[in-house]
Formats: structure tokens, C-alpha cells, sequence
């Protein structure tokens, strides 16, 4: 299963910090063949404009044939399985090249890699792999992912999907209702998760179910606001008979795999985030170059280049903290490093969809156009702040999975010994005494510094004054993730310099970018320095408690 302690987040909160992690990462990109297969999806995908794709509501078969040729579907399976055999990094690579250019397009790879094959590459067996890994490599066996159930979006521990073994043990009866799954009508092949035994079982179980079994019934293809090219619909499973051979890992296994696969999933999405940042700031620059007002470029107005370097910095930020992740995974594939990756999907993709908003009022009245893609990206990324855990999960996650950890530390204790504990929780500096070889990274890391101290300040009172109430305390919460974020986002930025300059030779650019999110994280630490409800927060509770359509719900 998931192989603890690994992670830099968490370990650095509990004390335990791993110094190593900000050496910097693997110089193993191999960025030329990244951008050699880069060259081919531009060629390939060339008489397939996103608006013609859009029009269609789906990839056409001889695009999804194309893009198998040249193995977009194989990019992160081993060669051994006649897969490309790229690292985590120069996949993320890829797909920021690719999400810059249609990120309908790229929504069906990314999900066959990120999260449909991922079970089988990290938990299956050897006849497993031998088994699906080719076929999913040549893109005759495309993959899905269904863990989203109707009703049951991030509680994925409640899941009501079920699977019965046999009397003789050789198979399972899968019955249950998935939705909202992505490429459920390209798939040939689906990694399913369900309850083992019945709806009250705590058992999990993760499983391969080949799309032409018995039983199995997708639905149309939904509706969406954006990503029409996309397949996104509902699977039905009545009496599915699936072979125990196809069951990945063992019974009870079940949601901390799908937990750890999402870390892939929402890596994914941060390295699209970053691309579509990118891509972002060329359109803005370009577009406030020549665009004219009041007799001068709309880009010497400071209003414009604000929106300009807010891109460039958040993308340069959220390709460090994709890779910063990755650098983990790549060690250790199974690492629980939810932390890192949940900072990941929330930056990124809350900044991109800013990044998106911006690049379109850069562009006036053009921006709204159909014929211009700014609208386009809107609607298409606009999911990506629900998807592998909404904005709102993210944003309250990183704290509560701190809290029951120490909890979990703490439980046996006598009530002293626990009083002493988080009193000692709130003093520690698990950043204090890493050296580095730059002034401004060095002010990095004391910025960083601060933002643990607060955060440790207000998580020890938390857990002394809230105890089992504590993730009631939603603003409060919400204030700890973004000091961990602003932390994160530094350090990462630090490891990232120094991992592509070896030699301590910084580009001027990512300095100016490192001093630059120096200074957000300051405004972070500013705003959340007390741990006291806010008078604002205050008077929306008082707003609440007053609100008719509660009052008339509710006895």
C-alpha cells in the first residue's frame, strides 16, 4: 500500500523534516524527446481544430488512432510493456505542452494515464500488466478511472458500489452505479472501486473490468458547459461477473489505492494549470502589445501588466510544486505525499482559472467571441476546480489530515502528556538551520519559516480548544491551508531552482519570480496571523443563523 513517511509536508509538521528533498530533484528530464513527441501531437492533431473537435462532441477515431501511433497512450508505461517509458517529470512536461493547446483533447490521455491505468502500474500483478499494459500502451485498450458515485463526489470512503465473491472464490458479482466518468465512452478497459462483501462492509477493493463484460451499460454521453469532445457519462453495472485474477491488490485495499492515485490525478491537473498559465501570459503580452487605448499600448498600463506577471509567476510556481511532488513519486511511487499534491491541484488550478479570466479581459471585447479561444478555455477548464477533489476539499484537507495524524500520536496519552505535546508541537522549527547558497533563497526559507510557525501556532490551539470539532472550524482551516500553501509553494520554488541549476547560476527570471511569491506569502502571513474568527466571519455567522431558507428547512 501506500509507503508512509516519505512525504516532505508532513514530515516537516510532525518534526521530521526531510532536508534532503530541498537539494533539489533528479536532472533526469529528457526534454528533447518530450519535445520530439510534442512535435508529433502537433502534426497529428493539425487538421483538428478544438473548435471543429467541439462541434463534433467527440475525438474521431482516426485522431484517437493518430495519437496512439505515436505513444500518447504509452507515454508513462515502461518500455518493457511497449510503452514510451517517460518519468512522472517529463510526463507533467507533456502535458503542460499539450493542455496549452486544447485541453479537451488532452483530457482523453491524461485520463487513461494519470488516473485510469495508473492502479494497475503501481498495484498490479505481474500477469496483470503482461495482460493490459500493452494493449493500453498501443491505445487499443484506453482506459477510465470510476470511484464517483451519484451523490458521493469527495466522500469516497462512502461509496455504495458493491461486489460479491463466489462461493468457490474464482469470481465477483459488481453491481452499482458510476458517474461523471471521463472517457466512459472511449474506454475499452475501467478500474472500478467498491465495497466488498455489501454497502455496510469497511471493506474496499479496487478491480479491472473489461468494457464488454455482461452488464455493463454506459449511458450518453452528458451534457457539459465545456469539454465537449470529451466522453463524460454515467456506468451501470448490473451482476458484472469480473475473475478474482482481475481484483488489484488485496480486500480492504481499496480507497487507500484510489487515494493514492489521485495523487497522480491531481498532478495532472497542475501541470495543465501550469501550461494553460503559460500559454496565458504570451496571449496577454501579445494581445497588450497591440492592442491600443488612449493612444498607447494597453501593456504599459500597470493594471494590464499586473494580470501579465501574475500568470508568468503562478506558473513558474505551480511548475515547481508539480515537480517538487513528482520528485517524490518518483522515488517512492506509492509515497503518501497528499500534502504536496493537494497543494498542487488547488494553486494551480485556482490560479489558471484567474490566469483564463484575465487573458480574457486583456483581450476586450474579442475575448468573447467564439472565433478567439479565450471563452473556450474558460468553459473547458472551469471542471478542473471540481475535479480529483473540489476547491472547497482542498482548501480544508491539508489541516484535518495534520490533525488526525497527531490525534492518532496523541490518543493513548495521558491528558498531561498530551497538553505537553501540543504545547511542543507549537515551538518546533523543523525548517530552522537548512543553509542555502543565495540571499534571496535564503530569505525564502526564512519566509517559509514564518509561515510553520503560524500554522503550527494555530493548528496546537486548534486541537486544545476544538478537539473532535475541529473541522467545524471551517475559516480557521481554510487560513491553515493557505500558510501550508504559501510554505509549500517557497520551498518548492527552492528546490526547483536548485535542482535545474546545478551550479548555482540562477536566471534572473526565476529570481524575480521567487521574490515575487516571497512577498504573497508575506500577505498570507498577514492575514492569517490570529486564529480568531474574523469580524467579516463573524457577521456571516450571525448572517446564517438568520437565513430564511434555513430557518424554513430546518425544525
Amino acid at each position: 500500500m501506500q509507503e508512509k513517511n516519505t512525504g516532505f509536508l508532513e514530515n516537516l509538521y510532525l518534526g521530521r523534516p526531510r532536508k534532503d528533498l530541498l537539494q533539489g530533484g533528479p536532472s533526469a528530464i529528457d526534454s528533447h524527446r518530450v519535445d520530439a513527441l510534442f512535435n508529433k501531437y502537433l502534426e497529428v492533431s493539425r487538421g483538428y481544430s478544438p473548435q471543429g473537435l467541439e462541434q463534433e462532441h467527440r475525438v474521431p477515431e482516426e485522431l484517437l488512432q493518430a495519437l496512439a501511433r505515436i505513444g500518447i497512450f504509452g507515454m508513462t508505461i515502461p518500455k518493457q510493456y511497449n510503452g514510451l517509458g517517460f518519468s512522472l517529470s517529463e510526463y507533467l512536461m507533456m502535458v503542460e505542452k499539450i493542455a496549452a493547446t486544447d485541453m479537451a483533447l488532452v483530457l482523453v490521455p491524461l485520463a487513461h494515464l494519470s488516473i485510469g491505468v495508473k492502479g494497475l502500474l503501481l498495484f498490479g500483478s505481474k500477469e496483470q500488466k503482461e495482460r493490459y499494459l500493452p494493449q493500453a500502451a498501443s491505445g487499443s485498450l484506453i482506459f477510465a478511472f470510476a470511484l464517483t458515485e451519484p451523490g458521493i463526489g469527495s466522500d469516497a470512503r462512502n461509496i455504495q458500489t458493491t461486489t460479491r465473491p463466489s462461493d468457490d472464490g474464482s469470481s465477483y458479482r459488481l453491481n452499482g452505479t458510476k458517474t461523471y466518468i471521463t472517457n466512459a465512452n472511449y474506454a475499452r478497459a475501467i478500474t472500478v472501486f467498491a465495497r466488498v462483501g455489501g454497502p455496510e462492509s469497511e471493506k474496499t477493493a479496487g478491480f479491472i473490468v473489461d468494457r464488454d463484460q455482461d452488464g455493463i451499460i454506459v449511458g450518453r454521453d452528458m451534457p457539459k458547459m465545456g469539454l465537449h469532445a470529451s466522453s463524460t457519462a454515467m456506468i451501470r453495472f448490473k451482476d458484472v461477473r469480473v475473475p478474482a485474477a482481475n481484483r488489484l491488490g488485496s480486500e480492504g485495499d481499496g480507497f487507500k489505492m484510489a487515494m493514492t492515485i489521485l495523487n497522480y490525478g491531481r498532478l495532472g491537473l497542475g501541470a495543465a494549470s501550469s501550461g494553460l498559465m503559460e500559454r496565458s501570459a504570451q496571449d496577454m503580452g501579445s494581445r497588450a502589445a497591440s492592442r491600443k487605448q488612449f493612444g498607447r499600448p494597453i501593456k504599459s498600463f500597470e493594471l494590464i501588466q499586473e494580470k501579465i506577471v501574475r500568470a508568468r509567476v503562478h506558473a513558474f510556481a505551480s511548475r515547481a510544486m508539480n515537480r517538487f511532488a513528482a520528485w517524490i513519486l518518483e522515488k517512492h511511487p506509492r509515497a503518501d505525499c497528499a500534502l504536496e499534491t493537494s497543494h498542487a491541484k488547488l494553486y494551480g488550478t485556482t490560479r489558471c482559472w484567474d490566469s483564463l479570466y484575465e487573458a480574457q479581459q486583456t483581450a476586450g471585447g474579442s475575448g468573447y467571441l467564439t472565433t478567439l479561444p479565450y471563452e473556450k478555455r474558460l468553459r473547458d477548464f472551469r471542471v478542473t476546480t471540481i475535479f480529483e477533489g473540489t476547491t472547497e476539499i482542498h482548501s480544508l484537507y491539508p489541516p484535518l489530515k495534520l490533525a488526525r495524524e497527531m490525534g492518532r500520536d496523541l490518543k493513548d496519552r495521558p491528558q498531561a502528556s498530551r497538553l505537553l505535546a501540543l504545547a511542543g508541537l507549537r515551538y518546533r522549527r523543523a525548517l530552522k538551520g537548512i543553509r542555502t547558497d543565495h540571499p534571496l533563497l535564503a530569505r525564502a526559507l526564512a519566509v517559509a519559516g514564518k509561515s510553520e510557525r503560524l500554522l503550527r501556532k494555530h493548528l496546537s490551539s486548534a486541537l486544545f480548544r476544538y478537539q473532535k470539532t475541529i473541522s467545524q472550524e471551517q475559516f480557521l482551516l481554510r487560513r491553515m491551508t493557505e500558510l501550508s500553501l504559501s510554505l509549500y509553494w517557497l520551498v518548492a520554488a527552492i528546490a526547483f531552482l536548485r535542482g535545474t541549476c546545478k551550479d548555482g547560476d540562477y536566471p534572473q527570471e526565476m529570481l524575480l519570480n521567487l521574490e515575487y511569491l516571497i512577498e504573497e506569502a508575506r500577505e498570507i502571513q498577514q492575514a492569517g496571523k490570529t486564529a480568531r474568527i474574523s469580524p467579516r466571519e463573524r457577521v456571516h455567522r450571525k448572517i446564517m443563523q438568520n437565513d430564511p431558507v434555513r430557518s424554513r428547512s430546518e425544525p
